[in-house]
Order: structure tokens, then C-alpha cells, then sequence
């Protein structure tokens, strides 16, 4: 299992789910409006990490359930 701690899954899903795609939205809106340079570049890092991180996340649930299914959950 990639995370076997629910406190650092918890977080690395907010992380994922929120806030990078949360900030990656607000720089590209302000680098729209603002001039700020590299929106394009840091937005598609931002999704790219996103799509990553969510992978990894899902991988871990999957495992996670299987190990349910089994009763071989101990936490």
C-alpha cells in the first residue's frame, strides 16, 4: 500500500483535489489580468502533478480495499 497512514492520505488528497488545482486556477487567472509570466507553463505542471497525485491516491484506495475485503486491515 503506497499510503498506510489515513492522516497523509487525508492530506495528500487535499492537496490534489484542492489546493494545486485550487492555485493553478488563481495564477492563470492572474497571469491572465496581471501579465504574470509562465501561466500556461504553470498551469499545465500544476494538472500534470494533479493527474499524478490522483493516480497514486487511487492506486492506494484499491489497495486499501482489497486489504478490507480480506480483513487484513489492522489500523
Amino acid at each position: 500500500m503506497i499510503f498506510k497512514n489515513s492522516r497523509w492520505y487525508d492530506a495528500f488528497k487535499w492537496i490534489f483535489s484542492v489546493a494545486l488545482p485550487a492555485v493553478g486556477a488563481l495564477y492563470f487567472g492572474l497571469a491572465s489580468i496581471w501579465g504574470f509570466p509562465f501561466g500556461e507553463q504553470i498551469v499545465g505542471t500544476a494538472a500534470a502533478l494533479t493527474a499524478f497525485g490522483d493516480a497514486l491516491l487511487g492506486i492506494s484506495s484499491i489497495q486499501y480495499k482489497k486489504l478490507q475485503e480480506k480483513g487484513e486491515d489492522k489500523e
